[in-house]
């Protein structure tokens, strides 16, 4: 069975199916819209959250089970399940509601201190990987397998480092990659976010204020939770990241290798502000090796 177009006509149908209580209130698409799954604000106080294929699948069901635990044990709010959708006729699929939290994302939202926003964010990663991992989902396909070895990625990096045309650059690209693979991680699996990006971060009033999408969350290596440094923060924001993060060179060195791999692949989007972060990123690797500034 295909799965049809999420839209506001599927998420209404499934909406008014499996929960007719909530079939009165007015639905419209949440925008930007997300790639993974597409969100509708189900009145004031909802959000219906549905798969948009079948390789997002696993993320809905590991989101019901794990978001009511780790929710109380972090600083910040994150989703909050309401209801559990079931796949119908129609759609394949599961999928779910959650409670509606007030907020920017941070991609467009003016931040009143990086410093203080950066450590804002290191704080919640690290109150994250410090909650008790036993049972948690490992590295797979429902996150897309972040938190396992950099160097499962090793063959497609190689195949794709001649996207950076200019051979010294390139060099220097690969010389962080070299240093990425040859530092397994060797500590106990944690928790960790998986795709801490501006859209998954909402702000009021110029700070953090909720943390969103575990889509791509799970119990391994935390090292992909460090992107963030070169992908959104400089200078100062940067180096207060890296302090408040509180991780050994090793990690960092994974962590630039997980951010090379995201350059490389965003370098060849049809998309250019796609391509756009991918420079900046690729310069901001290149500029500054953050090990042993913590």
């Amino acid at each position: 069975m295909t799965a049809p177009t999420v839209d506001v006509s599927l998420a209404r149908e499934l909406v008014d199916g499996r929960f007719p209580e909530w079939a009165g209130l007015p639905l419209r698409a949440v925008e930007p819209g997300g790639f993974d799954h597409r969100s509708f604000r189900l009145g004031d106080e909802l959000v219906v959250r549905i798969p948009s294929g079948s390789a997002y699948v696993p993320q809905v069901a590991k989101e019901q089970a794990w978001l009511p635990r780790l929710g109380p044990e972090l600083p910040l709010p994150i989703p909050r399940i309401v209801g559990v959708g079931e796949p119908s006729a129609r759609f394949p699929f599961p999928w779910s509601v959650y409670g509606w939290i007030e907020g920017e994302t941070a991609a467009t939202a003016p931040i009143g201190d990086e410093v203080r926003f950066a450590e804002d964010i290191a704080g919640f990663l690290v109150t994250l990987r410090s909650i008790d991992a036993a049972g948690g989902p490992g590295p797979g396909p429902h996150c897309a397998s972040r938190g396992a070895p950099v160097s499962q990625w090793d063959e497609e990096v190689e195949a794709l480092l001649p996207r950076i045309g200019d051979p010294g650059v390139r060099a220097r690209a690969a010389a962080i990659w070299q240093d990425a693979v040859a530092e397994p991680y060797r500590g106990a699996p944690v928790w960790f976010h998986g795709d801490v990006a501006q859209a998954n971060l909402l702000v009021r009033e110029g700070r953090l204020s909720a943390v969103i999408d575990f889509g791509c969350a799970g119990v391994g290596d935390p090292a992909c939770d460090t992107v963030i440094a070169w992908t959104v923060f400089s200078g100062a924001s940067r180096r207060a990241f890296v302090r408040a993060y509180d991780v050994d060179d090793s990690t960092w060195a994974r962590g630039r290798g997980w951010a090379l791999w995201k350059v490389l692949i965003l370098l060849d989007s049809p998309e250019r502000r796609w391509v756009q972060l991918a420079r900046r990123t690729l310069a901001a690797l290149l500029e500054e090796d953050v090990r042993g500034t913590a």
